[in-house]
């Protein structure tokens, strides 16, 4: 017979601050702040937070993204139109972000400036991509 923790029966819908940060997979002092700044809706008994899951779901749907950022309107990044972030385009390159950074600083590749983000156009990744990281593979291969 398998025992199950009070936070598995379906009946109890309340975790701790603990059990919030496996769930969101944060850090305890992030779910901490976040109830601080009245983020995410907590009830402290005595000396404990305890936390619904359907405030913690809530919290996990309106929290900041990066992907979510617009500038004037639009979405900064959106992929379907061809709108990269510079860890996005790194990734895609598989190469380290500060060199993509270093690409556009130089002017190697060619990015704009939307608020404080960098966007970078799937047309100019692949021109960056074709001129720049061919050579270390024909380098690699003399």
């Amino acid at each position: 017979m398998t025992k199950m923790k009070d936070s598995q029966k379906p009946e109890n819908k309340l975790v701790s601050i603990t059990e919030a940060a496996k769930l969101n997979k944060v850090t305890r002092q992030a779910i901490y702040v976040a109830i601080k700044l009245n983020k995410l809706k907590a009830s402290k008994e005595t000396t404990r937070w305890t936390i619904h899951l359907d405030d913690l779901e809530a919290y996990r749907k309106q929290k900041y993204s990066r992907s979510k950022s617009t500038f004037d309107g639009e979405l900064l990044f959106d992929n379907s139109k061809g709108y990269y972030s510079v860890n996005q385009v790194a990734k895609m390159l598989s190469v380290p972000a500060q060199k993509i950074y270093y690409a556009t600083r130089v002017g190697m590749l060619k990015a704009h400036r939307r608020g404080a983000a960098w966007v970078i156009y799937v047309n100019d990744m692949k021109a960056y991509a074709e001129a720049n990281l061919k050579k270390k593979n024909i380098r690699k291969a003399i």
